[in-house]
């Protein structure tokens, strides 16, 4: 859902600030930049709010421009042009389905109707009980295997509609397996597969 911005403070906090062991990070992030050039530390703080937050309010956009003494704007635009970066509240787990062209050759439609079918929610929708979002995402680099998704930045790839709904389950016990999930070692030939 790209281009939608939701920066309602009805939704959000009304005070941002790190942890103070996310300070300490962001304090060691934005030294490894030469003086003059701390605004280069944008992203990763943007990053290291999310994972504090789950998702990155306009407050804590406010906060990273203040550390890095840049206009809150600079922040927003960065915020707002990359999908990895969650504007309004997401659930527990953001499954994000690969839709770009190699995925939907390789059955990416069929991926997304079991997820809405399963979890009864449209894409960019999220659950009742806030345990998932599903998002479209463009390619995530791992044709070779596709249809994939990613959940968490962990990639699920070789995926049927089936396996999709079993991983959904997986994902919410907390037992999932990375990588793919027809028995395929890494991106070997599925020639080997089948032998196997």
């Amino acid at each position: 859902m790209t281009g939608k911005i939701h920066f309602t403070q009805e939704t959000g906090p009304s005070v941002f600030s790190f942890t103070t062991e996310n300070f300490r990070m962001a304090q060691k992030i934005i030294a490894r930049y030469p003086e003059g050039r701390q605004q280069s530390a944008l992203m990763p703080l943007l990053t290291l709010a999310q994972k504090q937050q789950g998702w990155i309010p306009k407050v804590a956009m406010d906060y990273i421009a203040m550390l890095l003494s840049i206009a809150p704007v600079r922040v927003y635009e960065v915020a707002t042009f990359y999908t990895m970066y969650n504007l309004s509240p997401v659930g527990k787990h953001v499954i994000e389905v690969c839709t770009t062209t190699p995925c939907w050759l390789r059955g990416s439609d069929q991926i997304v109707e079991a997820c809405e079918k399963h979890l009864g929610v449209r894409m960019g929708e999220t659950t009742a009980d806030g345990h998932f979002t599903l998002r479209e995402v463009e390619c995530l680099g791992a044709c070779v295997n596709a249809p994939m998704c990613a959940v968490e930045d962990i990639f699920y790839e070789d995926l049927t509609a089936e396996s999709m709904v079993k991983l959904i389950g997986d994902i919410e016990r907390g037992t999932a397996v990375p990588g793919p999930q027809n028995g395929r070692h890494s991106s070997e030939p599925l020639k080997l597969v089948e032998k196997k």
